[in-house]
């Protein structure tokens, strides 16, 4: 399986869209070619075209994803993200991977590298920092997720922003006490898209309460 066979494909069907090809192809393609080489996968990276580097991305995940895929190639896997970072320079590449590639091989070690990204002055960095917590948060250790967001709180990136309110969010659902002392804490000086997503699933009484601090 290469780059180019994969561009191929794709190409052979987005024919059928009129070249508008949905992203539950493009995942599905992705999840068959998962046992690519990962050089091969940095090469569709580097592409130019969004759809390949989706793709890219998408075929990283499901090999971070496939419980049969061992240690060393879950490594390379994680690096081929890290050091190729420039060209996942949007949310939607961020979020399709970095919960599994980086959060899934983070998670039985030194988690400093997310500290590192969340001090990034490039703000997909900073939001790959957030988002890879949630594969921890899924472990109910939500410890990171809300140390990270602690640096972030006040980045000025609408993107970040928004990812910290949604990650504190989902890590309220496992703790929420956890969730309202961090926004006893912030509330009152987070941005305000921040606050209104992570208070999104709370009741109308504390939302309320918090949305009240906001504007003191």
């Amino acid at each position: 399986m290469t780059a180019k066979e994969f561009i191929e494909t794709l190409n052979s069907i987005a024919q059928n869209y009129k070249g508008a090809i949905p992203k539950r192809e493009l995942f599905s393609l992705a999840k068959e070619f998962q046992y690519m080489p990962v050089s091969e996968v940095v090469n569709l990276l580097k592409d130019q075209n969004h759809n390949h580097r989706t793709g890219a991305v998408s075929i990283l995940d499901w090999k971070a994803r496939n419980k049969k895929t061992i240690s060393e190639e879950k490594e390379a896997i994680y690096n081929a993200y890290i050091n190729h970072h420039k060209w996942i320079d949007d949310w939607g590449l961020v979020d399709r991977a970095a919960p599994y590639v980086i959060g899934g091989y983070l998670h039985d070690k030194d988690r400093k590298p997310l500290y590192d990204l969340a001090s990034s002055k490039n703000p997909m960095e900073r939001r790959t920092a957030i988002v890879s917590t949630y594969f921890f948060i899924r472990k109910n250790d939500t410890v990171d997720t809300f140390n990270i967001a602690e640096i972030l709180i006040h980045d000025k990136d609408e993107y970040v922003q928004k990812a910290v309110g949604s990650w504190i969010r989902e890590a309220g659902k496992r703790d929420e006490n956890r969730l309202k002392t961090f926004l006893n804490k912030y509330a009152n000086t987070m941005p305000r898209v921040t606050l209104r997503y992570a208070i999104e699933k709370l009741d109308r009484q504390t939302k309320d309460y918090y949305l009240a601090m906001k504007t003191k």
